[in-house]
């Protein structure tokens, strides 16, 4: 799997959208959604990833491809 973050402008502001992708399909089976860029939307993609895919017992998560200053929060997830 892998995951990643985009920003959109909208006529409200920027909305922040989070996808985690299956690589051997290539389909996004987890997204999620809001104002802001914290780790409750990254999680949230995640889990909807973990519900739509059967992963194996302590599976683990991560992407670290690039960083953002000040941002504390983890995007590894154990199931």
């Amino acid at each position: 799997m892998a995951g990643d973050i985009t920003y959109i402008s909208t006529w409200q502001g920027w909305a922040f959208l989070a996808t985690v992708i299956d690589c051997a399909t290539r389909k996004v089976i987890g997204w999620a959604v809001d104002d802001n860029y914290r780790t409750p939307l990254i999680t949230s993609a995640i889990q909807m990833a973990a519900r739509n895919l059967d992963l194996p017992d302590g599976a683990v998560f991560h992407s670290d491809r690039g960083s953002n200053p000040g941002f504390k929060g983890s995007s590894q997830q154990r199931r």
